[in-house]
């Protein structure tokens, strides 16, 4: 695993909470866009690859991992782009992205076709696990991306990826149980859900979609020897998930700090 991760991520965390940017700067760029189901996120990388700027924002522009608002998807990203270039001073002409893996043909095209209506030319797209371990650096083990509305899953061997699948169970499952169960609408119990003084009575009520979880990566890892799971993606920074992880699959599993951030910075490192 990269030694250097627990450092980028709580740079990033920095950057995108705080926004301290180097206004001085004025390098090359790397620049990565992760269109989530619960969040849009936007991050650029200095020429060491640390992060430099970034913007991340709710928005339900996209539902499994198919954009299903365009045209918001296009408004969301020129925003979160005009606000990083006001803060850089210069212009960022190109992105890579990604999708879930297993998303059809048709709404890759759609993913990058959002960059492009944003203003970015789109250099590179590939599936979130495999971008997730551009920055974690597993040689062997099993990625797992717990996203707003997917779990996408890569074993890797021999720092290659050997396998990938994508299930329709994310953070939106978890709130909609949440809004359920105190019978509130959906907004407010996505603010429940990540309010840090409500995380253990949350985690107590969606243990059910833990296990879910839990009980796809056991399945699709079945058949190889793995050691090690990496839990990436923002739902994996929900308490206690990490271990009904390890508990269904019987395999270790990790957590690195800020894990929402994993992704695109991953897929921002492949930006060329």
């Amino acid at each position: 695993m990269n030694p250097d991760l627990d450092t980028i991520l709580t740079q990033a965390n920095t950057v995108l909470n705080k926004r301290p940017f180097r206004s001085d700067y004025n390098g090359p760029v790397y620049v990565g866009v992760d269109l989530g189901t619960a969040y849009t996120v936007l991050v650029v990388l200095d020429e060491q690859k640390r992060p430099l700027a970034g913007r991340y924002q709710f928005a339900q522009i996209v539902r499994d991992g198919l954009v299903v608002d365009y045209i918001g998807a296009i408004q969301l990203l020129k925003q979160m782009k005009a606000e990083i270039e006001a803060d850089l001073g210069f212009a960022l002409t190109q992105a890579a992205t990604t999708y879930p893996p297993g998303v059809p043909l048709a709404e890759v095209k759609a993913t990058r076709n959002v960059l492009i209506g944003a203003g970015l030319e789109c250099s590179h797209f590939i599936d979130e696990p495999t971008a997730a371990n551009a920055l974690l650096q597993v040689a062997d083990g099993v990625v797992v991306d717990i996203g707003g509305g997917t779990t996408g899953i890569a074993v890797v061997e021999n720092g290659e990826v050997v396998y990938t699948a994508d299930e329709a169970t994310g953070g939106t499952h978890f709130s909609l149980v949440v809004a359920g169960g105190l019978n509130i609408p959906f907004d407010e119990a996505e603010q429940i859900k990540i309010d840090p003084a409500r995380q253990q009575m949350v985690a107590s009520m969606v243990y059910p979609v833990m296990q879910k979880v839990g009980s796809i990566v056991a399945r699709h890892i079945a058949s190889f020897q793995v050691e090690t799971i990496y839990l990436v993606g923002g739902t994996s920074s929900m308490i206690g998930i990490a271990e009904v992880v390890a508990e269904m699959s019987g395999v270790k599993t990790i957590t690195p700090p800020h894990p929402m951030f994993v992704t695109p910075i991953g897929v921002a490192m492949l930006d060329r």
